[in-house]
């Protein structure tokens, strides 16, 4: 998973949190949507896992960004808008906002709030001449840009290979979308994870100090705070598998046993084995991202990856 970060949905009421879990159970395949993982403490282990020494996606970004951010910022025009989808940390973000002193403001969107809270208040302490503009919701739908700045030159951001969360499909909406919010002479500056060998791909999702199978089953534990479900975390096991014919892993809950587990009222049956699907991450050649750039109306200039080719980041503008 690119985990990151944050693919749907703002954080949900409690009704609608009952709502996508009891939806998602009753599916043949059961399912729980990936935004649910993003609550403050799946955040807070999040960023540990972004740490971790198998999980090579961010080190890897961060060490590309750092790299070119010169030849970024020198296709920047002054008074930009940097709006970047997902902030979570936005800790890549001050690589970019270092070089970029000229800009008129800055717009993180994120579903999580303390995300959000701890990432402003972090940049507004180290750029205190920054405009900031946090947006807690949903980055898929659109965005309107407060009123003075949505003619200004504008620099999309959406770092973490979290597009790989999304089927291609959705992930050609996604950008299309992207295209709307930031408008006409846009550009986005985004991470998509490739291929490699499994050897190395499996265990940036399955570490051995258990921290993403801690922040996989804290969704669990989200359902039981919030919602007041009664699953019991030590009878689900965390698997990260890779699916060979669509290119990607998939991350599941597994039922370590037969057992019933209540939700707000709903009585559901699990098998021993039975697995909850909760994320995919695809992985991509670049000529892939670049074709799916390009079906969304986006035009690669730029492509940049580290030497073992383990990611890459895309610089694309608008093809029309």
């Amino acid at each position: 998973m690119s985990f990151a970060t944050r693919p749907t949905a703002a954080v949900a009421p409690s009704n609608d949190l009952l709502r996508a879990a009891i939806e998602g159970l009753s599916l043949p395949q059961k399912a729980l949507p990936c935004y649910l993982f993003y609550d403050a403490r799946g955040s807070a282990l999040f960023e540990r896992i972004t740490e971790l020494p198998e999980y090579y996606p961010t080190r890897t970004e961060t060490a590309i960004l750092a790299a070119r951010v010169g030849e970024i910022a020198a296709q920047t025009p002054p008074g930009s808008i940097l709006v970047e989808f997902g902030s979570g940390s936005s800790r890549k973000t001050e690589i970019l906002i270092d070089a970029l002193p000229t800009l008129a403001a800055y717009v993180p969107i994120d579903v999580s709030r303390s995300a959000l809270d701890e990432a402003c208040a972090r940049l507004a302490s180290r750029f205190p001449a920054l405009r900031i503009i946090p947006t807690e919701g949903d980055f898929t739908q659109p965005l309107i840009l407060p009123q003075g700045l949505a003619k200004r030159p504008r620099l999309g951001f959406f770092p973490g290979s979290t597009i790989g969360n999304f089927g291609h499909d959705d992930a050609c909406a996604l950008l299309r979308g992207m295209a709307l919010s930031l408008g006409t002479g846009a550009r986005l500056l985004i991470g998509a994870d490739l291929q490699k060998d499994l050897a190395r791909l499996i265990p940036a999702y399955n570490d051995s100090a258990g921290v993403t199978a801690e922040f996989n089953l804290n969704l669990l534990a989200r359902l039981n705070r919030e919602i007041g479900a009664n699953f019991d975390l030590e009878r689900f096991g965390h698997a990260a598998l890779f699916n060979a014919v669509e290119g990607r892993i998939e991350i599941y809950l597994v039922s370590l046993a037969a057992q019933t587990v209540d939700v707000g009222g709903r009585r559901f049956d699990f098998a021993k084995g039975e697995r909850i699907h909760t994320e995919n991450s695809y992985k991509y050649t670049i000529a892939q991202f670049g074709d799916l750039a390009s079906r969304a109306g986006w035009a690669a200039r730029h492509v940049w990856t580290d030497a073992e080719n383990l990611f890459s980041l895309f610089e694309l503008a608008l093809a029309h």
